[in-house]
């Protein structure tokens, strides 16, 4: 399996302006580079301790994934036969406690995540609208993507 940083997916760091009544974070602006694709719909999405969610990947829409509160491990694949990082794998936590980003996912990149420390509550962007014909689906535990989803963290 090879891991590292797949090409089109962008983990922007966020600046936080915090005083003593609280914080303030941008996340996105329409002018920035990150966000090219434009906009489609926003969601959110509640997930209990151990959800997992995966796999699944888009052939036109990118995902924008923000992570207000609880802690989240990511999965990624590229799943594009043409790209220069097809097979490789990405795997990180997001959210609580870790430093703050929103995770661009572009299409043809499998994703999928897991509830590590809930509830998560998880904002997400698209380019498109919802289009079920765009959302092709692959099991969790599929033998071509070389993630297991059940392990916990490596030791140190």
């Amino acid at each position: 399996m090879k891991s590292g940083i797949i090409e089109g997916v962008a983990v922007k760091g966020l600046t936080t302006h915090a005083d003593e009544r609280g914080f303030f974070r941008e996340l996105i602006r329409s002018e920035d580079d990150f966000f090219r694709e434009g906009f489609g719909q926003w969601s959110h999405s509640l997930m209990f301790d151990g959800v997992i969610k995966a796999w699944h990947f888009h052939r036109i829409q990118t995902d924008w994934w923000y992570v207000v509160s609880g802690v989240m491990r990511v999965g990624l694949c590229d799943m594009r036969l043409d790209s220069p990082t097809h097979g490789m794998t990405m795997d990180f936590l997001v959210g609580d406690l870790q430093v703050p980003v929103v995770v661009k996912i572009p299409p043809g990149v499998a994703h999928g995540c897991k509830t590590v420390q809930g509830p998560v509550q998880l904002l997400y962007m698209t380019s498109h609208t919802y289009n079920p014909d765009d959302e092709i689906r692959i099991a969790y535990d599929d033998p071509e993507i070389e993630f297991d989803w059940l392990k916990g963290p490596p030791i140190k």
